[in-house]
């Protein structure tokens, strides 16, 4: 009787053996594609730092150069029309440079909130397996240097020696791993650390320039500005500057009247009947209700000659909205040196709305807008010095006042 429950005994033992092999089998496969997955993540994680930091590099290379933008636009000064058309070209370019600087703040921004996150995941994995190797030493210790030996000496069988055996292997090699896997993420919790240092200094670069690159668009519209006032404060050329306002608003009629006669011309194929019902028109700049120039002849202040405004300026800071001010088609939305950017819709029944002198356009010819749907935001290209809207309205080819379809808010 005792035999027979020595011998259950033995293969109790056994079986508990094998399980435990099977399950340090187990662990220790785990272990190994935790430790896989980990190397990845850090060569992951390097490859981004390296990335972050030839984006930092690049940022002080991409800067414009305001002086040399200078002297490139003085061999156009001559000719006023050339030199605005130019100088509103580099201005451009400039904000654009500026819009994409504020979106890689935006994404460096979230992916700094992401690295942060990142980093506390790993910092808390560290703290865990941290805890876990010292449970683990406390174990070994508590066990002492005999326990393995111990082990082998009471195997009852050849088989049983060599499944003991099998078994303080696996033992080992999950013990190894375990301290592998460690390494990996306290490496992997000091690469998140740098990335967070290097995505916070680009960051801070990018802010920087995109300051930068605002005072360089700043500083060339204020030349332009400059250069148009000196133009038209002087004097002496008074014959000359009434003459050159007058072909200015011909060119700018002639443009639109050309725009309006295409859109006639193709209504049955391309554009479609359209009728205006009679509503009254939104407010083209909210917010701003200040009227910098009104509609109508007006006494120039220098030149002492009566001169027809076409629309109203509404003065406004640069970026902020231009909104539709009624259902209409986009027949052009472009550039002209005298309007700048602009755009023209046609809210049928032969009305026309014209947006002047925009920062940036927002939509394109031939789209459909809805009445305080965004089109632009304000700006002050073409022959302008300082950031309005200039706000025309015109019927059956012929300019009206803006005040028969708007109101102030």
């Amino acid at each position: 009787m005792k035999k027979s429950v020595k011998r259950y005994l033995i293969k109790g033992i056994l079986v508990c053996f094998v399980f435990l092999a099977v399950l340090l089998i187990s662990d220790s496969e785990v272990s190994a594609n935790r430790i896989a997955e980990l190397e990845a993540s850090i060569q992951e994680k390097e490859a981004e730092i390296n990335a972050a930091e030839k984006e930092k590099k690049e940022l002080t290379a991409g800067l414009t150069n305001v002086e040399n933008v200078k002297k490139e636009l003085e061999k156009s000064k001559a000719n006023l029309t050339s030199y605005v058309k130019e100088l509103d070209a580099s201005v451009a370019n400039i904000q654009e440079k500026i819009d994409t600087l504020t979106e890689q703040i935006a994404e460096k921004e979230a992916e700094i909130q992401k690295t942060k996150q990142e980093l506390a995941e790993a910092e808390q994995t560290e703290a865990d397996q941290y805890e876990a190797m010292q449970n683990r030493m406390q174990s070994i210790y508590e066990q002492g240097d005999m326990y393995y030996l111990e082990l082998l000496a009471e195997s009852g069988s050849l088989a049983d020696f060599l499944n003991r055996l099998d078994y303080i292997e696996q033992l080992s090699q999950y013990d190894n791993n375990l301290l592998i896997e460690y390494r990996g993420v306290v490496e992997y919790v000091s690469l998140c650390k740098e990335k967070l240092e290097v995505e916070q200094e680009v960051l801070n670069e990018t802010k920087v320039a995109a300051e930068a690159e605002q005072r360089a668009m700043e500083e060339l519209i204020a030349e332009k500005e400059a250069e148009i006032k000196a133009y038209e404060e002087d004097i002496s050329k008074k014959e000359e500057l009434i003459a050159a306002y007058e072909a200015e608003i011909a060119e700018q009629t002639s443009v639109i009247e050309a725009l309006e006669a295409a859109v006639e011309a193709d209504r049955q194929s391309l554009w479609g009947e359209r009728v205006y019902n009679g509503g009254m028109f939104c407010w083209p700049a909210p917010s701003y209700t200040r009227i910098s120039d009104d509609y109508g002849y007006r006494q120039h202040p220098i030149l002492n000659v009566q001169q027809f405004h076409t629309g109203v300026d509404m003065a406004a800071p640069g970026g902020t909205p231009i909104l539709a001010a009624y259902d209409g088609m986009v027949v052009q939305a472009s550039y002209n040196a005298s309007m700048g950017n602009y755009v023209m819709i046609d809210h049928g029944s032969g009305l026309y709305t014209i947006y002047m002198h925009a920062q940036k356009l927002m939509v394109s010819s031939g789209e459909e807008v809805s009445r305080g749907e965004q089109i632009a935001t304000v700006g002050t290209t073409g022959r302008s010095t300082g950031n309005h809207l200039h706000f025309s309205v015109r019927l059956n080819g012929s300019y009206v006042s803006p005040w028969g379809y708007i109101s102030k808010p």
